[in-house]
């Protein structure tokens, strides 16, 4: 049974303020159909938080809604008609309209899709019922399968049959914990039915590609404090099936630090506390975040001075390394080394090439350079030039 929630989302709700979100609402109630605002809009409406994709749902079918749209003087296009979505733009922004829908067939990667007209189908078909929530244009709340009380709790729970879930599309998997990390209240636990189900499907995480396997990992680093859910992946087996040799044992730690230095989260600090086996490739990392993590990790466990990497490098090479030599040491930061690193970031090397020519050339101009560098950067970045030039050629 659909059920309409005393609640209405305060009227200066980003989207529900927004005249063309609005408009693409007006333009398919206008034909006789519904249209709701679904998933993840209305629910960090609802928990207080930072807006998210705004997408619709309507039982209107696309042809429809394309119709309807264009009825308004509103732009359509069909970007995933087939999966009934539309993408009706109103003043220059997409708004993502998809007809009601129920799974047909399912391989655990992509499901066959029916459209319908019944709301309770389209939330059946969703992965968390803190996520089967819907508000319509005025802000009223719409709750067929009781997520409110899910979400009031911030309890995560799968819709219905958690392992059918979880089989319908194993990505589920990591999406459970990643909205663990996000929004669930850890001194409540995960839910044991979620947790058991997914342990009894590791398998099925292998079809996933690594393109998608590393974006809901990176998701999963970047919440405040991955740690519970992390640990929760371990106890699994989901981590190690997706990340083989890792080890969660230095996040809490790394997370608390980090909180004491009062620097912003970096998720490739996590991923470099965790480790792993070919990272890169299982998590298909760019090319630029590959590389700097080889370069943490090379920072935090080969012993070059900070300020070295700090100036080398980059100042977050620097800071994640300070941090992740506090994690092996079991010790806090020394807070005041920040303060070095950021310096040494900044430094400028006061000697040029044309400083040293013509008495040094080709490969010889090289060289000096090289050494009166290390000379300045031993000095902690204060020699001057022309100390360093005073320098005696070794």
């Amino acid at each position: 049974m659909v059920r309409t929630y005393d609640i209405t989302l305060s009227g200066d709700t980003s989207w529900l303020a927004d005249a063309d979100a609005q408009a693409v609402a007006h333009a398919i109630e206008a034909g006789g159909h519904r249209i709701y605002f679904v998933g993840g809009c209305v629910r960090n409406a609802l928990l207080g938080l930072a807006d998210s994709d705004v997408d619709m749902s309507t039982d209107a079918l696309p042809e429809r809604v394309i119709a309807l749209a264009r009825k308004a003087g509103l732009k359509a296009v069909p970007t995933g008609v087939e999966h009934g979505t539309v993408t009706v733009v109103s003043g220059g922004k997409g708004f993502e309209v998809t007809t009601f829908r129920r799974d047909v067939e399912t391989d655990g990667r992509r499901a066959v899709v029916a459209f319908s007209d019944n709301i309770d189908d389209d939330a059946r078909r969703r992965d968390f019922t803190m996520n089967a929530l819907y508000a319509d244009a005025e802000g009223r709340v719409i709750d067929p399968l009781e997520g409110m009380a899910d979400l009031r709790a911030r309890r995560v729970r799968f819709i219905e049959d958690a392992d059918a879930r979880i089989r319908e599309d194993y990505l589920r998997t990591l999406r459970f914990f990643r909205f663990c990390a996000w929004y669930s209240d850890p001194a409540e636990g995960f839910d044991a039915d979620a947790l058991s189900a997914i342990a009894s499907n590791t398998d099925g995480l292998e079809t996933l590609s690594a393109e998608r396997v590393g974006t809901e990992m990176q998701k999963i680093l970047r919440a405040p404090d991955p740690a519970p859910a992390l640990a929760a992946m371990r106890q699994t087996g989901v981590l190690g099936a997706v990340l083989p040799g890792s080890d969660d044992r230095w996040i809490a730690m790394l997370v608390h630090f980090e909180t004491l230095s009062g620097l912003p989260v970096t998720w490739l600090w996590r991923l470099a506390a965790l480790g792993g086996d070919d990272i890169a490739e299982r998590l298909r990392l760019s090319k630029a975040d590959a590389r700097d993590l080889e370069r943490l990790k090379a920072a935090a466990f080969e012993g070059k001075p900070l300020t070295e990497i700090a100036y080398r490098h980059d100042v977050k090479i620097a800071q994640g390394a300070w941090l992740l030599r506090a994690c092996i040491a079991e010790t806090p930061p020394d807070l005041t080394v920040l303060e070095t690193i950021q310096h040494a970031s900044e430094a400028v090397f006061p000697i040029k090439s044309s400083d040293l020519m013509p008495e040094y050339s080709g490969p010889a101009l090289g060289k000096r350079l090289k050494q009166l560098e290390a000379v300045w950067i031993a000095s902690g970045f204060v020699a001057d030039r022309a100390t360093l030039l005073d320098t005696p050629n070794t």
